[in-house]
């Protein structure tokens, strides 16, 4: 993958309204950097003062209860930062941040970011979009969490496919993972989420390839749900 440039922040929702001179300020002295499957990115109560674009991957959000069990906030894909919450108000990372896949990253600089955040209207605004898409995100799931089991995971598998494309298609492939990872996105015990999985993979609604890798084949049990809108 070739060096991150000016139009290549274009593209991406967060940056699209900045003038060029703007988009080349904020990769100024940026890097780039990849990471390998569990590494963690960020750590929750570190300080941080840079921020991350995901170029390319899939990463989790998470944090742990008071009584140690690990609890799934958000998935990030491509186009995605973080980090930018504690670059901006300079308090300490409020979750950790661990890669689901292999991941593509770009740390960008706090500073000409929070400058131009000052200046730029139409970046606060689309950052609060961001914000305010990550938060109903989190209110569905938490809505979800006395559902049964078929409605978790289906919502789970189609969250985690619309953070594994570029244009959050529900129907797009889901890298291969391991099962435990996604019991814990959708907030089921591991056995539970594999009968589920096996019992969707049986009716058709889920396939799954030689690598591992899955897809949503049938989206009409999502809709009957209320997790997708008819199309």
């Amino acid at each position: 993958m070739s060096a991150l440039t000016s139009e290549d922040l274009a593209s991406m929702p967060l940056f699209a309204d900045l003038a060029d001179d703007q988009r080349v300020l904020l990769l100024d002295r940026h890097r780039e950097t990849s990471h390998l499957v569990d590494q963690v990115i960020v750590m929750e109560q570190d300080w941080g003062e840079s921020l991350f674009l995901i170029r390319d991957g899939v990463a989790k959000v998470r944090t742990y209860t008071v009584d140690g069990d690990e609890v799934v906030m958000s998935l990030l894909g491509e186009g995605d930062v973080f980090g930018e919450m504690a670059a901006l108000d300079g308090a300490v990372r409020s979750a950790d941040v661990v890669a689901l896949t292999p991941l593509r990253l770009v740390k960008l600089r706090s500073a000409p970011f929070a400058a131009l955040l000052r200046q730029q209207a139409t970046l606060a605004l689309a950052l609060a979009r961001l914000e305010a898409s990550r938060l109903r995100d989190l209110n569905q799931r938490f809505a979800l969490q006395s559902a049964d089991a078929t409605t978790r995971l289906l919502d789970a598998l189609a969250y985690l496919a619309r953070k594994s494309g570029p244009t959050a298609d529900p129907t797009a492939v889901i890298p291969p993972l391991a099962q435990k990872e996604i019991a814990l996105i959708a907030g089921l015990a591991r056995e539970t989420a594999s009968r589920t999985l096996s019992k969707l993979r049986t009716r058709g609604t889920v396939t799954v390839a030689n690598d591992g890798s899955m897809q949503l084949a049938d989206l009409q049990p999502l809709v009957k749900r209320g997790l997708l809108t008819q199309s």
